[in-house]
This record gives structure tokens, sequence and C-alpha cells, in this order.
């Protein structure tokens, strides 16, 4: 379906969106009329100008908009610390990112992706602005760990990133993005760095985010490998296979990340005093990659370990029974010859012909028994 017919509304030239006026029943004439974009409501977290490094409340993200560019326009384009906006949405509907897109001049194609979620990591530039996607990990702690236990949560943060907006749009229920900005406003310095140090705020805390997942995984693999070669194996296949299934998700997650976000410091978008930031961003990506690589190997060899561990174990049942299968056959074959109806049988009449069986039988199963014991088959 082509994009032209999905969002029919979306312009790409950013334009002031006027106030429409609003009917009795809270509905603007062009909402009950068209049914399309509307401004974020329910799924707007936060939105504020950033202004010489400090917040500037706004009565609408219009008006924010409208005190940006003013003060761009006013200081000139070649001001070090632009003021920008950055309004944040957390699963928004189609009408709420198409109604941004109105006023940001964002691309159709990008939209799209903000609104369906589930992209695989990307940095795409689209005219003056930039569209990333960043995939989002975090470890979930258990008391019990079943095998449909959810150890790894992933979700998704699309950030549009312009000359003078940041607009940024979460999937999933964890890690929100309320630490960065808190963060950010703390220090008015990261702050004049604009919206692409918004952008590298919120790379630095994704993959943080990854090298705290990555760690708990590992110590959970540690954990297993432990019982696996315990002198006592758990023989809990399941929960190993239940964590091979965790590190794919995880490796998804991180590895699609690093070839866009390596190629991001090369970006004409990104000023020079930033890149030194990025690659230092995407270093700490590459660690990741690397202990994800490892810990998935690691975990193949554990669950390997854990497959033969099983197989001599249960051989090792086997030769148990086997055991015992054959000193109970001795005497089940002594008494089963002497049940035989025969008249003419050797010592069939004799007084200790009886006593002489079970001595024999006796004889025999402890002779065997002695004999696995030394071989190690009991």
């Amino acid at each position: 379906m082509r994009s032209s017919m999905l969002f029919p509304r979306i312009s790409r030239h950013p334009r002031r969106v006027p106030h429409a006026r609003r009917t009795p029943n809270g509905a603007s004439a062009a909402e009950r009329i068209t049914g399309a974009c509307v401004p974020p409501k329910e799924s707007l977290v936060e939105y504020a100008a950033y202004i010489g490094g400090k917040k500037v409340y706004a009565l609408d993200i219009v008006e924010a908009l409208r005190l940006v560019r003013a003060h761009n326009e006013a200081i000139g384009e070649d001001a070090k610390a632009p003021a920008f906006v950055w309004v944040g949405l957390h699963e928004p509907k189609a009408p709420e990112v198409e109604w941004l897109a109105e006023v940001f001049g964002l691309h159709p194609l990008a939209v799209e992706d903000a609104v369906k979620a589930h992209q695989r990591p990307k940095v795409e530039r689209y005219g003056e602005s930039l569209f990333v996607v960043l995939k989002t990990l975090a470890y979930i702690d258990h008391e019990v760990l079943s095998d449909t236990s959810e150890i790894i949560a992933t979700g998704e943060i699309m950030v549009f990133v312009g000359p003078d907006f940041v607009v940024t749009v979460r999937h999933g229920e964890h890690c929100p993005l309320t630490e960065v900005r808190a963060r950010l406003e703390e220090k008015p310095k990261l702050l004049n760095r604009g919206p692409t140090g918004v952008l590298h705020a919120i790379a630095d805390f994704v993959v943080d985010k990854y090298l705290t997942v990555a760690d708990c995984m590992q110590e959970e693999l540690e954990e297993v490998e432990a019982k696996v070669f315990a002198d006592v194996s758990s023989r809990d296949i399941g929960r190993i296979y239940h964590l091979k299934r965790e590190m794919i998700e995880m490796k998804r997650a991180v590895t699609p990340l690093q070839a866009p976000l390596g190629a991001l410091p090369q970006r004409r978008m990104i000023p020079s005093e930033m890149r030194d930031y990025f690659r230092d961003v995407g270093d700490h990506l590459s660690r990741v990659c690397e202990q994800v690589e490892s810990s998935n190997e690691l975990c193949n060899s554990v669950l390997q370990a854990a497959l033969a561990r099983s197989n001599a174990l249960a051989n090792e049942d086997m030769r148990k029974i086997s055991s015992w299968v054959a000193i109970m056959a001795a005497p089940t074959m002594i008494a089963g010859i002497y049940g035989m109806n025969f008249d003419f049988m050797p010592e069939l009449k004799w007084v200790f012909g009886y006593p002489l069986a079970l001595g024999v039988m006796l004889v025999v199963c402890t002779l065997l028994y002695r004999g696995f014991r030394r071989n190690g088959w009991l």
C-alpha cells in the first residue's frame, strides 16, 4: 500500500497548525469532520522548549516550537547553542503521530515506522532530519524461574532529530527516558549541545542498558554452568534452552545496531564536536556485541555439555539397572530349572537339596554383585 494513501495529511514542510475552535462536546470541527490528525494527549509523556540550556514551559507543542524558532532566528544560524523542542510519546496512535508530522515536517515513511513499531535498528536521513530506531532491553528478575518466564524484555525507541526539535516515540513498558531528560536538565552544558546532544544521551542510555543486561545474563549462564558440572547435576535442560532463546533475542536487538551507529559520526548532520561522543557509544556497543557473542557461544557449550552429561547419567542408570537384572536372573534361572515337573532330576529327593539350591543362588548373586561393583557399574 502506498504511503500517500496511508498518510494523506502529512506534509514534508514544517508549518504551524492553528488552534481550531472547540465545539461544546470538546472536539474541534476539523476533528469531527475528518477524524484524522489530533494532538497527542494520552500518549504524551512530556514536552518542553529548551532555550539557552534551560527548560521553558509553553501552552502547547506548537507554542513551544514557535518560541524556539523565534529564538533561533534572533541569535542567527551561527549560534553554538541552538534552542530546540523535545516531545516524548509512549505508544502513540497513528493520528497523534500524523499531527506531529504536520507540525515538525516528518517524513511519511518514518511516521509509518514509528506507529507500527517492531522495526529493525537503523539510522535514516530524510531531508534535514534523522530517524533513528533503537531496540531497548531490560532484565527481569524472577524469584522462581520457569520455562515460560520472560528474562529479557524488549522494546523500541524511535527518535526524530531535526535542526530544532527532537521527537521520541517509545514502545514497551521498560526503559523510560525520564532519567535521561532529568540528567540533561540538571546540566545546561549538555542541553547546549542541541538535538544531537539529546540523541547521544538516548543512545548512550540504551547501550548502557545493554551492558547491564549482558552482565546479568552472564551471571545466569555461570550459575547454570556450575550446576551442570556439579557432582549432582540438576539435568535442567529446559532452563538452559530458555536462556539460549533469550540470548538469541538479545543478539537480534544488539547486533543490527552496530553498523548504523558506527556510521552515525560520519553523518553531515552530526556536528564535529559531537562525533567523538558518538564514537564512544559505538565502542561501548562493540563491547556489548562481543560479550553477547561470547555468552551465546558459552550457552551453546553449556547446552551441549548438559546434553552429554544427561546422556552419561542415563547410561550410568542403564548400567545399574542391567546389573541388578543380571543379579536377579541367576536365582530366577535356578528356580526355573528346579520348578519343572520332571521325575528324574538330580538331587530331587535329597534332604539337603532345597538348602543347597538357596545357597547356590546366594553365592552366585554375591559374586555377580562384587564383580559389577568392582567394574563401577554399581
